[in-house]
């Protein structure tokens, strides 16, 4: 057989053992949930539920993706600040740290609005609490939580799912045996809301606060409420099957002597967009949760699931992922949680952890829809966590971190929609605080695409409050997404309009140092303090931090690369290229560390949770582990004195880099804390990054930005394309000697599909959407194809 026939097979088979097994792909449990973290996620990327499947009592918490508090944001909030630009940049390059740091107080804003949870669907059942056979699961694949046990000799059993295509949430109860179903349904709600039964539905409508504090700061008024300008909403319930007797009795809807009940739920919110008062211009919430009740009813309950089936695994039957045998389904995953925290190997709880980051995209982020949160969409208090907002200094972005390799490109669209909508206020922000062209964006988001600092004009710590740079990383997510799909009407209609504002920005904001090199100033590292040797001053602010700079870098050389794919050359593309050359370059430390400020400072805390100063590894690709050898070492250097400890999307973000440096077993080992088991079923332990009982990250308290961080890291040492080539098993750790995964997506719109042995490389088949070149490598070995779109390609070496 000729050479390129030995590696090249156009018909290419597929590749062996790749079917999904569905019994590994279920969360479950032999008891209720108690707590949030226990509880399951069901959503449609607009509504979602929390089930905490109780014997007597189950309850639903219940989510829609815009009700948030707030409205229209003021971009002019503080168009003084620009005023202290200069004072601060004279400051600090005067080395008066204390001065910059005190004078940054005046360039602050508000704080962002906070999501909010809609309610609670409860389920009173009228039977007795003796159950036997008691299980409680998250089917992933099919996106249906079950909950089933028996009492004296009747099995009762309910399903619970989302469906996108109809819009509602599906319930169906059943009792198989002797006795039947009886309960009460009814809703209730932390806000101001009210709630009815009649018209043969029950519904709950009520209203957001205006104005919500955050969780962290102390305040005499924390909730504002303002029913007039507040944004409304609507849960809706109704009957769509029932062979029992049905009682409309106030605000409770009561069943009984049925065997099977079917339930539609619809929520709406009054959201007409960022720009339009949600309580005096918004939609009609009554209207829209109704119509998505009438057409659903016009349908039976197989007729519901079968396209919410088809839907749901269009996109999560894309990739198949297997490491190796698993036969511990027959634990729950609670106790495979505990058992692997001990030390013991769990390739299928990985998997599962993989699969489940995909699960949770698919359920909370829709293109046409709002970003995914802090908590994805999945949120039962009213000062949530950090607001449960867009944090833009890594957690907004992290979430997004594995939607292209994960075979889920479609679902960066909400997240590249935010970037889009935050260049009308972005101008603002960039004028009146730093006096600069283009936009901005700042460490906090919302819904109404707020880009200001916050702190409250004042309050906040520079450390967290004051940094420049969210819409300057936010913006290489666009570049991201054309290097896997390719898409050049995305390029020239979106991408590159959006980011060359960040670049202006950008461009206008760098100022020269002492050398001649181009810096930021002012800037932090996000949430990080150092410590000035010479007085042991402990400060934020400084200049030409390698964040700062790493980001930009990325940002420019993204922007010019793209520029040329266009075919542009033009003055904005030499100065881009220009001030890239005149950046301050990267710098080694004392310690052979990467160093994260501009001078070899100590940190107040080596083991800060972030690492932002190790950007240009991942998620940015100024430093490789092959183009730049030297730099990448210092990477692992630092990534050596912060460790592997963390809170967990810290941990994820380790597993990334420690993937990008092609160490495996490092890569592993942050894996092993980031599934450390936090919690049991009878209690949740709010300390120490890990994993809660129903597979949430801990932050703590949950975030979801672990879970898609950590299936992004995950897939990273599987499959790596960042240096212009495939590399296929890049960071293989001994603990996966075998497996295979099918679908996985490479930049260059490469779908990967692969199954190795021993460590080794067996077999390879690659789909090229595009055609072009591919390079592929794997343990020292290359092989250059030139592929035609539509076609697949076998390799081996």
């Amino acid at each position: 057989m000729c050479t390129m026939l030995k590696y090249l097979l156009l018909l290419a088979l597929p590749i062996a053992g790749v079917a999904q097994n569905n019994q590994g792909l279920q969360l479950w449990y032999k008891t209720p949930a108690t707590h949030f973290e226990e509880a399951l996620p069901i959503g449609n990327g607009r509504i979602g539920a929390m089930v905490y499947g109780g014997i007597t009592s189950d309850r639903l918490s219940l989510n829609e993706e815009t009700l948030w508090s707030g409205g229209p944001v003021d971009a002019h909030m503080n168009p003084n600040a620009k005023n202290y630009l200069q004072p601060v940049r004279e400051a600090l390059f005067q080395e008066n740290y204390r001065q910059a740091d005190s004078l940054m107080k005046f360039m602050q804003g508000k704080y962002s609005e906070s999501y909010m949870p809609l309610g609670n669907l409860l389920l009173d059942f009228k039977h007795g609490s003796d159950v036997t056979n008691y299980k409680r699961s998250l089917d992933i694949q099919r996106a249906v939580s079950t909950v089933s046990y028996d009492i004296n000799g009747t099995q009762y059993k309910r399903e619970y799912f989302v469906s996108y295509p109809d819009q509602v949430m599906v319930i169906k109860l059943s009792a198989t045996g002797k006795d039947k179903l009886e309960l009460d349904c009814r809703f209730n709600s932390l806000l101001i809301h009210h709630a009815a039964a009649g018209n043969n539905a029950l519904t709950m409508k009520g209203f957001s606060p205006v104005h919500v504090e955050p969780n962290y700061r102390k305040s005499s008024n924390p909730i504002i409420q303002d029913t007039a300008n507040a944004m409304r909403f609507v849960a809706k319930m109704q009957v769509l099957k029932s062979d029992g007797k049905q009682e409309w009795r106030d605000s409770t809807l009561h069943i009984s002597h049925a065997k099977e009940v079917v339930l539609l739920v619809s929520m709406a919110t009054s959201y007409n967009g960022i720009d339009k008062n949600p309580g005096t211009q918004g939609k009609n919430e009554m209207q829209i949760a109704g119509a998505y009740l009438t057409k659903a009813a016009g349908s039976n309950y197989d007729q519901l699931n079968n396209r919410h089936q088809a839907d749901f695994r269009k996109y999560f039957d894309r990739v198949s992922f297997h490491l190796g045998d698993s036969n511990l389904t027959h634990l729950t995953t609670a106790e495979r949680l505990q058992r692997f925290s001990q030390g013991h190997t769990d390739n299928g709880l990985i998997a599962l952890y993989y699969q489940y980051s995909r699960y949770l995209m698919i359920s909370s982020s829709r293109p046409g829809g709002i970003a995914a949160n802090l908590q994805g969409i999945w949120n039962e208090e009213l000062r949530a966590p950090w607001s449960s907002n867009f944090t833009t200094n890594i957690n907004a972005e992290m979430n997004y971190w594995g939607v292209e390799t994960g075979n889920l490109s479609e679902f960066h669209e909400p997240l590249l929609h935010l970037v889009e909508q935050l260049q009308r206020s972005g101008a603002v922000t960039a004028k009146d605080y730093y006096n600069c062209k283009g936009w901005v964006c700042n460490h906090n988001t919302d819904i109404w695409a707020m880009t200001n600092p916050v702190g409250a004009f004042g309050e906040g710590a520079a450390n967290w409050a004051s940094w420049p740079m969210g819409g300057v990383w936010l913006s290489t997510h666009l570049a991201e997404h054309y290097a896997f799909t390719g898409d050049k009407q995305f390029l020239a209609s979106k991408a590159l309009r959006v980011m060359e504002g960040a670049v202006q920005f950008c461009l206008d904001f760098l100022v020269d140092d002492k050398k001649g090199h181009l810096v930021t100033a002012p800037a932090t590292s996000p949430e990080n303090i150092y410590i000035i040797p010479a007085t042991g001053y402990k400060g934020a602010v400084a200049y030409g931090t390698t964040a700062d700079l790493a980001m930009i870098r990325q940002l420019f050389t993204d922007y010019l690369q793209l520029s040329k794919v266009m075919k542009l050359q033009g003055t904005m593309q030499q100065q881009v290229q220009t001030a890239l050359d005149k950046l301050y370059p990267y710098q080694v430390g004392k310690k052979g560390n990467l160093q994260e400020w501009y001078y070899d400072w100590e940190d107040e805390d080596p083991r800060h949770r972030h690492l932002s100063h190790l950007f240009a590894a991942y998620p940015g690709n100024s430093i490789t582990a092959t183009g730049t050898p030297a730099l990448a070492d210092a990477v692992r250097k630092s990534l050596e004195i912060r460790t592997n400890d963390g809170t967990g999307w810290a941990i994820t973000w380790r597993i990334n880099l420690w993937a990008r440096l092609q160490n495996g077993d490092k890569a592993y080992d942050a894996l092993k804390k980031l599934l450390r088991f936090i919690g049991n079923e009878s209690g949740i332990r709010m300390s120490g990054g890990g994993t809660y009982t129903n597979l949430f990250c801990a932050h703590p308290p949950f975030q979801i930005d672990g879970n898609f961080g950590g299936g992004a890291g995950i897939a990273e040492m599987l499959l790596q394309s960042h240096q212009g080539f495939v590399e296929l098993l890049p960071a293989l750790p001994k603990e996966w000697a075998n497996g295979d995964v099918k679908g996985l997506c490479a930049r260059g719109g490469f779908e990967v599909s692969m199954r190795w042995q021993e460590g080794q490389l067996k077999a390879a088949e690659i789909f090229s959407r595009n055609g072009g070149k591919l390079i592929v490598k794997n343990a020292g070995r290359q092989k250059e194809i030139e592929t035609q779109a539509g076609k697949k390609y076998r390799i081996a070496f």
